[in-house]
């Protein structure tokens, strides 16, 4: 009987007894561990073998982590966790700005990021799940496709990572009505928001900012004080 295939992991970090501890932690987790000392490495081995998800360090040698992400995400819209300095917010932002799905400040917990990785990978392998549907959703002008991974205003596509893509899919189905961060965060990026977690208001920004772009203004992202976001059509 064929064993069934283990999803692979990439991490990038140039701390060789980080990656040395976390590649033995996920293969005892039951997935395969691919690591690479630097951005360069990390690229040829993401074009090569084509991991499920990456792991990728800020702070590094040469090319940064969000010099890496940038370069990844010109061929690749593989699920990103960015791990990066307690309390450096510029850094989270900026990496999650790039494309980074998620990020983890160190020190983490070696369990924590396990979660998150689970999480994610979920999250891919179910994209048409309950909450935004796989057929196309309409609000005004805004179609959001989720299961052909495509949205556009007015005909004119719009560039969204895959959280992006899913939290904007959420609110357009439900277009008018105020949806919970607590929702979004669960069936955008895998997870329960945690205090003072800004991940969820970064990738909306960002949303916002595309929309923008686009020049057409019919439809905004407006947040609800205590409560989330609502999606309002002119």
């Amino acid at each position: 009987m064929t064993a069934a295939p283990r999803d692979t992991v990439l991490v990038v970090d140039d701390d060789r007894r980080l990656t040395g501890m976390l590649s033995e932690l996920l293969e005892t987790e039951g997935f395969a561990c691919l690591t690479a000392p630097n951005g360069a490495r990390g690229l040829l081995l993401l074009a090569e073998q084509q991991p499920d998800l990456v792991v990728l360090d800020v702070m590094m040698p040469g090319e940064s982590g969000i010099e890496t992400l940038k370069a990844m995400r010109s061929f690749s819209d593989v699920p990103v966790i960015m791990l990066t300095a307690l309390g450096e917010d510029d850094d989270r932002i900026r990496g999650l700005e790039t494309g980074a799905d998620d990020y983890l400040p160190k020190p983490f917990a070696a369990r924590e990021l396990v979660l998150r990785i689970r999480a994610i990978l979920k999250r891919a392998a179910n994209r048409t799940d309950v909450g935004a549907g796989g057929g196309a959703r309409t609000a005004g002008p805004l179609v959001v496709q989720l299961d052909k991974q495509r949205a556009e205003i007015g005909g004119v596509p719009l560039a969204l990572t895959n959280t992006e893509l899913r939290i904007l899919a959420a609110l357009v189905g439900k277009a008018g009505a105020v949806v919970s961060r607590g929702h979004l965060s669960r069936f955008a990026i895998g997870r329960e928001l945690l205090p003072q977690d800004r991940t969820l208001d970064t990738h909306v920004s960002n949303i916002r900012r595309k929309l923008a772009d686009s020049g057409d203004t019919r439809c905004a992202i407006r947040a609800v004080r205590g409560s989330g976001y609502r999606l309002t059509v002119d």
